[in-house]
């Protein structure tokens, strides 16, 4: 991730606020889901301390991102409704996500499946309940526009 990348034309929350469309400069634009966007959060959280396997978030099928707060001129900061806001997703992330949506998916799906564990779109979150396991281990507030 690199926070040297080109900054975004247009970031976009979907008034379903299920989906964050980024634009850039040179005309790619993605629309990445908040499911996605939460299970691959940059945070300690999800990415862990030292920065080896990413950690299996669970329960997200139905996240909504409820502010997208400008941090500097690098980044943003997603609030997600179940509570987490503690990852930084800088313009080379947001490209990344963008670019390897497909790729990232399937290699969540597919960790999902080793875990024996399959995604549930009409699940009910807890309140307040974030499960994350660690396979390995185990066996603003609408948009933001840069100029």
């Amino acid at each position: 991730m690199s926070t040297s990348a080109q900054a975004p034309s247009k970031i976009r929350l979907g008034k379903d606020r299920q989906t964050l469309s980024v634009a850039f400069p040179d005309g790619a634009a993605f629309d990445l889901p908040a499911e996605y966007l939460r299970v691959f959060s940059p945070s300690a959280e999800v990415r862990g301390h030292g920065g080896g396997e990413l950690m299996l978030v669970l329960g997200k099928e139905n996240v909504r991102i409820t502010g997208v707060e400008p941090v500097g001129r690098y980044a943003v900061k997603l609030v997600f409704d179940d509570g987490h806001d503690s990852g930084l997703y800088d313009w080379g992330l947001l490209r990344d996500l963008g670019e390897r949506r497909e790729e990232n998916w399937r290699y969540y799906l597919d960790r999902l499946a080793a875990a024996g564990i399959e995604r549930d779109p009409d699940r009910t979150p807890l309140p307040g309940a974030t499960p994350v396991y660690d396979v390995l281990s185990a066996g603003g507030k609408g948009e933001h526009s840069s100029d």
